[in-house]
């Protein structure tokens, strides 16, 4: 099993002996700290151009989530992950579509509410 596991390689925190070790979860703790601190830090300094912080901002959460599902997690590439990259990718759809459905909704309805010069002209 093991030879069949370094032919295809593995994930920076995959261990084909255990889950997870020591050292596997201290560099995921500190990824996770730096990405956090870097984080921060482009939010409280002027350093990077304003209206860019917001995207920076989502592209640190995207790094961080990717440090936790490998490292915290321990999902990888390997073939016999394949169901739980599955589930992962199934929960990433149903939260997104939760999320930019109730998004899209919200805009429809603040598009089709009246102004509130209509409401009252409309209650008299």
């Amino acid at each position: 099993m093991s030879e069949q596991l370094e032919a295809q390689g593995a994930g920076p925190g995959a261990n084909a002996q255990r889950q997870g070790n020591h050292r596997s979860y201290l560099i995921g703790f500190a990824a996770a700290l730096l990405l956090t601190l870097a984080s921060f830090g482009a939010a409280s300094t002027n350093l990077v151009y304003g209206p860019s912080v917001p995207v920076l901002l989502g592209v640190l959460a995207i790094a961080q989530m990717g440090v936790h599902i490998v490292f915290f997690f321990h999902i990888s590439s390997a073939p016999d992950q394949t169901n739980n990259v599955l589930s992962l990718a199934f929960g990433v759809f149903v939260v997104g579509l939760t999320v930019f459905g109730s998004m899209f909704i919200m805009t429809n309805l603040n598009h089709m509410m009246p102004s509130v010069e209509k409401l009252l002209e409309m209650q008299r």
